[in-house]
Order: C-alpha cells, then structure tokens, then sequence
C-alpha cells in the first residue's frame, strides 16, 4: 500500500508502483517527477495519468491534478467515484483519453500501450520484467483488445500468435492470485481474448482457434488449469462478482462457435467438468438468485455438445441428479425465467388493453382484434425452454419438481445489492432481474394457492403457441409440444396429472378470436392438472387452422392427447372433463383437412393427421366406457359423431376416391378407409332409427335429449368391429427423430447467448468497492 505523499521525491526513490504508473514505462533515471499536486496516488485499477512523455530522458510533464479528497490508505487501488478520472470521455475502442490535436499528442490509456506492446513481435516482458504482472492491475478495455484482434489479417495474427499464447498462458495464472482485482482483470481478458479470436477464425474449426489462443502443444495443460481454477472459484466462498465473471467466461467458451458441436475446446470442458459446480450453485439459494439463471444455460448446452456422437458426461451425471435441493432449485431457477415472460406479457396485454387502440376496437367492432393481438409481443426464451426439456427428458427424477410448489413462491425479497443495468437481449438469451430470481410467481388466487413449474409452463406455452408465424415462436411451441409429450409418457407425471386431490385453477392464455369472448378468470374451476394440458390442446386446434397449416405442431398435439387417453385407459381413470369440447375441435379440425385439400395435399400428407383424429374417436367408441366419466358422457360421444355425421361421409368419400386411384396418397388414404369402419357403422345404425323417431311422431327436428334416447335404446343392435393397437403409441425418441431440430436450435441459442454476453454488467465501480483492498 503507498498511502504517503511522495511529490517532493526525486524519481529513483518512488516505489516501485509509482514509478511504473507515473513513468508510463518510460527510463527517466535520474529525472525528477512532477507528481499529483494533492496525493500522488496510484490511478484507478492502475490508469496512469501521465502519459505524455513516453520516450527516453525526457521530462514527464504536470497533468491535471486529482480532484478527489486526500486518499486514505485503505483506499490505495480502491473505489473511486465516477467524477475522479473525468479528463475527457474515453474513446474505448481507440483507448484515447484524449484526441490529437495540432498541439497535443492522442493520449491513451496505459492498459491500451501495454496491449499495443503484446500485439508487436517480440516478447513485451523483455524490456520490462515485471510487464505480466502489472498488466493485470489495469482495467481492462474490452473493446480495444477485441477490436484490436478482429483488425487483424490471419498473417499478421499468426505472428504474435506466441505473445498471444504467453498473454492466454499468465490470464489461466493470474486466477490463482489472491488479489481479487488480478483475478477479475483476467477473467474479462479471457473473454476477450476467445471472443476476438473467434471473431478472426468464424470460418475455421475449433482447433484452429486452440491453436491461436494456447498452442496445441500446451493446451491440454492450459485448459487442465483453467478449469480447475474456474471450478475452485466457482465453489468457493468468495465473491459473487467473480463467480459470474466465471459463468460469464464459461459461456463464453462454450459458444465461441457457431455450432457447439464443432467447438473443439469443449472436449476439455468434457474432461475436466465443472458440471459438481453448477450443481453446487443450483442447491444453494444465494448463489442461485445471483447466478442460477447463466448456470441452468451454460448446463443446457454443455448436454447438447456432441449427444448424437459420442458419450457426453453432462448428460450422464444429469440423467441420475437425484439430490432434491439440486433438483428444486434448477426448477425453481426455470419456474422464475418462465414466469417473469408470463408476467411480462400480461403486462403488455393490460396496456395494449388499456390503451386507445383497445378503445377504438370497441367502437368499431372487433373486426381489428386479430391485427391488435400481434402487437402483443414479448421475446421467448428458447434456452430456458431447453433446460426444462433437459431435465424433464433425462432425469425422471426431475417429474417431482413440476408439480411441486416451492418454498420460496410468493415471497418478495430485497436484492442484497443493486441488478446491473443489462442490455436489452433478444430470443433466449434475456435472463430475469435479481428481484425476480428471489421472488416468484404470484398465487393465481389469492384464495387459492400458489402456483408450480407446471402451471408456469403450461401458461407460457398457451401464449408462446398463440402464433406461430415467427420461427423463433414455432420452435417454442414445437419445444413445448416435445416437453408435454414427454410429460404425456411419463407413468409418475400423469399420476399427479390426473390425481383428483391436486386440483388447481390454471389461467391460460385464450387468443382472441371474433366468434368467441374472453372467458371469464373468476369462472375457473379447480380441476386435476391434466385438464389444463387437454384446455390447451383444444386451444391450439382451434387456432391454428391458417394457410400457413403447422402440419407437425398438429400431429403432436393430437399424441399428447393420444397419450393422456392411453394412461386413462390403462389405469380406468375417469376424469369429469368436458370432452365433448375436444370431440368438437377435432370434427372442425377434419373439416378445415377436406375443405383446404388441394393446398394441404401439395405441402403435407394430411391423411396422417386425418388418421390419428379418427383413431381418437375409435378410442373413445371402444374403450370409453372405462375412462369417460358417466355414462351420459358415452351417449353424448355417439350424439356428437351422429349430429356431424355429414363430416365424417364427405371424409369417407375423399379418402375413398383417393384411394381407388393409383396416386401417391393411395395407401395413406386406405388407412383412414379401414379406421372409418367403426364410426360409420354408428352413423348407418342410429340415422335411420332417428329418421323413424321423427317420423312417428311427427317431429321435423329432434331435440338433444330425444336423439339421445334413440341412441340409448339401440345399442343393443348395434355391430362394431373391435381394433388392434388403438392404445399402443410409438415412445418419444429424440435421437432418430429430433436430432436436426434440437442441432439448429441449439445453434440458435449458441448464437444468441455469445451475442447478448454482457461482460460490462458489473462496472469496475462496482468491483473496486467489493475488493477496496489488496493486501
């Protein structure tokens, strides 16, 4: 620590900092020094002020004096305030702290001269001994050394590529000083480093960018203590600061290519894991408000590393987690990100609601709601989305979490200090402000309770699939629909889904649409949770009959049906649910399949969807007597398939015409030939007894309750075929199936996260004053 006055002494005896920070690196021997009129003291994180003159025997020359109190001893290399070094607004990228002008030469930071000195040829340390050292007092600028790198043309990088690799080399040395200050400056050199690297060698492979930052004959080592030393700080007890500065690198890492299966680099994250850490951070509710969201993202992507190729670890250790509080707090960590878009967006809603278009709507009508809705529009979360499909798909320990609720829901805690300020980032990569991460989402009554993972997910899938038009949103509902469908799977998950002592009101999201009004919050009953799922999947087959048909959501919207039916089947649950509210959308879902033929046929193969919709009815006809809830509800079945019995003969005579033609559609069509047998013969039993009704007793049109009596006294006469197979489904395979959508999404993701990285969230201010001493 240098705490005492030293304007009066010549230069030889300064210590050893001052000369270096007053000196710029310059040989004044002998010369006398004109320091700081007031204190003499080091500048921050080691800027010099004095930087004029920077040639041999010349004469530093007096510089604006500080304008800060006398500096306490404590306060040596501590927190300034943000007025102390205000000589001119820093150009970062140039590193001027002044511009040139006809009488003055630029002047520039000295962190930026020593960089200057590392992107010449020969070793920097050779004139000054002590360079790597002092090197990591500066603070960095980020935007210099990047820049500086990215201007770079292959040739002229290759020849400092040994100065780089000395600079990597004392960065990975620097993290096992105890001086925190040297540790944050190269973390954040780290980060520059691989991001200016990456920014050089976009086309090339990752071995190239090895090569570039560590050489390949001292990587393995490199990376070995890196790791090790990122890992220890991590776990350690220490500075939050420094441990999101190593999530911060860590993802830098992870994404410094396109595609994270090319990323070479990542085979030694592989060896040496850090996966025991992010666990760590996971369990313990402090670290988790700070840093759980970067650790639960950094987790999903290191699973995604080569899953198809080879045995990933990550996957491994995350498929047999079975420590609840590891497992509750990456849940809670999910619930919060999920939650904070639900809230967001309903906040939007209100104000769009609220505002003068909503107004104008109610004059003229509701011919504008579709155009009003779209203006609705908060950005998804594609890499949280990931992580819960993850946990849900690897770790069946994981189904407990979403249905439970968890300790901290609905508390509000303050944030020990202050969220930095982050940018605004767009698809995936937005994580939520600390005051979100300790708190979450509210009781969706306050009479009621308050809410899990289940229901949060639930509502962000009813407003994530609301439109599907932006790719980004069609890949959220597609993950969406891939996490039910794995949930549909799942023997435990649908015992609580259907379990009647765990009922729960969820408030979905309902698009607007002008032959319907919003149903009415209050009116929502307490129902199993699996009603909610089929709410939702009605939802979006009632939405989504559009030009732009999305054929594949459709398809697994109608299995997560299919799969539901099936437990129900299995285990004879009888669930009070309105099915007739499903029968409906599917009959209108097969409609919109005839009316649109010729534009559906020269896209998609609808005689797929067409047979999974008629293979549901059969299900219902055959095994409905032991899941539907009353009897009532199985005549209610046969009424529904009677009253739209002109859909399913205008169906049978489509796939009928195409499948006595010799077209490419023949066989598809056939299918749904044989699995219209059943539904047919009802139609052909019951019409003419109801026609018979009606005419004895001089009735032109039947009521509900008159159809349903005819029905009620035929059934003994009516004839069906009994079906194989109708409970059997094929089980969810991501690898032969899913593997091109989960590459391109990751690839996305991948993308976002190492666009959106904020390493400026937290400012040196805010460091200096955590580690105002250095011992």
């Amino acid at each position: 620590m240098y705490s005492v006055c030293t304007q009066d002494l010549p230069l030889q005896q300064l210590p050893t900092a001052h000369v270096q920070q007053f000196q710029c690196g310059a040989q004044h021997t002998g010369q006398s020094a004109m320091k700081c009129a007031q204190c003499c003291r080091p500048c921050e994180a080691g800027r010099c002020l004095l930087q004029g003159a920077n040639s041999p025997g010349a004469t530093v020359g007096l510089y604006q004096a500080h304008s800060a109190p006398e500096v306490k001893p404590h306060q040596a290399l501590g927190s300034w305030g943000p007025d102390s070094l205000t000589m001119a607004q820093v150009e970062k990228r140039g590193g001027l702290l002044r511009k040139s002008s006809a009488s003055k030469k630029p002047l520039k930071e000295k962190v930026v001269l020593m960089y200057d000195e590392i992107f010449m040829t020969e070793d920097p340390s050779k004139c000054s001994p002590r360079f790597w050292e002092e090197l990591f007092l500066m603070k960095v600028n980020l935007e210099y050394l990047e820049g500086k790198l990215e201007s770079l043309d292959g040739e002229e990088l290759m020849k400092i590529k040994d100065n780089i690799n000395c600079l990597f080399q004392h960065c990975i040395q620097a993290l096992g000083e105890e001086h925190p200050i040297r540790v944050v400056n190269a973390l954040q050199t780290l980060c520059a480093l691989i991001r200016g690297v990456h920014q050089k060698n976009k086309s090339t492979s990752g071995f190239d960018i090895i090569n570039m930052l560590m050489g390949f004959d001292k990587a393995e080592l490199c990376m070995k203590n890196l790791m090790e030393s990122l890992d220890s700080l991590l776990c350690a007890e220490g500075s939050e600061s420094l441990k999101s500065l190593c999530l911060k690198l860590l993802l830098c890492l992870v994404t410094v290519t396109d595609n994270i299966s090319q990323n070479t680099i990542l085979e030694y994250v592989m060896i040496n894991s850090i996966f025991e850490a992010i666990l760590q951070i996971l369990s313990h509710p402090p670290s988790r408000r700070e840093h759980g969201y970067d650790a639960v993202v950094l987790l999903a992507l290191l699973v995604n590393y080569r899953k198809y190729e080879s045995v990933n670890p990550y996957i491994v250790k995350l498929s047999i987690v079975d420590d609840e509080a590891t497992l509750n707090g990456m849940g809670l960590v999910i619930a919060q990100a999920l939650s904070e878009y639900n809230r967001q967006y309903k906040d939007k809603e209100e104000e769009h609601q609220s505002g003068f278009f909503s107004a104008l709507t109610n004059m003229v009508g509701s011919m504008f709601i579709a155009d009003a809705h779209e203006k609705i529009s908060v950005q998804t979360n594609e890499a949280i989305l990931l992580a819960l499909y993850e946990a849900v798909h690897l770790n069946r320990n994981f189904i407990t979490v979403l249905a439970q609720s968890h300790p901290e829901m609905g508390l509000v805690t303050t944030p020990v200090s202050p969220a930095p300020t982050t940018p605004a980032t767009p698809l995936g990569t937005t994580p939520p402000s600390s005051d979100v991460i300790s708190s979450v989402e509210l009781p969706l009554d306050a009479d009621v309770q308050t809410s899990n993972l289940l229901i949060t997910f639930l509502k962000y899938s009813s407003i994530v699939m609301q439109d599907t038009k932006d790719e980004h949103r069609l890949h959220s509902g597609k993950l969406c629909l891939i996490i039910l469908t794995c949930i549909a799977e799942d023997q435990y998950a649908n015992a609580f889904l259907h379990d009647d002592n765990m009922n729960f009101r969820v408030n979905l999201h309902r698009m607007p649409m002008r032959h319907r009004k919003k149903a009415a919050d209050k009116n929502l009953p307490c129902r199993p949770l699996v009603c909610a799922v089929l709410d939702l999947m009605v939802e979006f087959i009632v939405t989504h009959m559009m030009k732009e048909f999305p054929m594949d959501l459709y398809v697994r919207c109608i299995q997560v049906v299919h799969k539901l039916l099936c437990y129900q089947k299995k285990c004879r649950v009888r669930l009070h649910y309105t099915w007739r509210e499903l029968w409906s959308a599917l009959i209108n879902l097969l409609k919109f399949l005839m009316s649109n033929e010729t534009v559906l046929l020269a896209k998609h193969n609808i005689f797929t969807l067409a047979l999974m919709i008629v293979n549901l009815f059969n299900m219902f006809i055959t095994y409905g007597d032991t899941f539907l809830p009353t009897p009532s509800s199985y005549d209610e079945l046969y009424y529904e398939i009677i009253r739209m019995h002109q859909s399913f003969d205008n169906l049978y005579s489509m796939v009928l015409r195409l499948s006595t033609n010799a077209g490419q559609w023949k066989e598809a069509a056939s299918k749904v030939t044989h699995a219209l047998v059943n539904i047919r013969a009802i139609i052909n039993h019951f019409n003419p007894k109801i026609e018979s009704y009606a005419a004895v007793n001089h009735i032109s049109q039947l009521s509900e309750e008159q159809v349903l009596e005819v029905v009620r006294a035929n059934y003994d006469t009516l004839t069906l075929k009994l079906q194989d197979g109708l409970d059997q489904y094929e089980r969810y395979s991501e690898q032969h199936k899913e593997a091109a959508f989960f590459k391109e999404l990751v690839r996305s993701i991948s993308t976002n996260v190492r666009r959106n990285l904020a390493f400026h969230t937290l400012s040196q201010e805010v460091l200096l004053k955590e580690f105002s001493t250095i011992s």
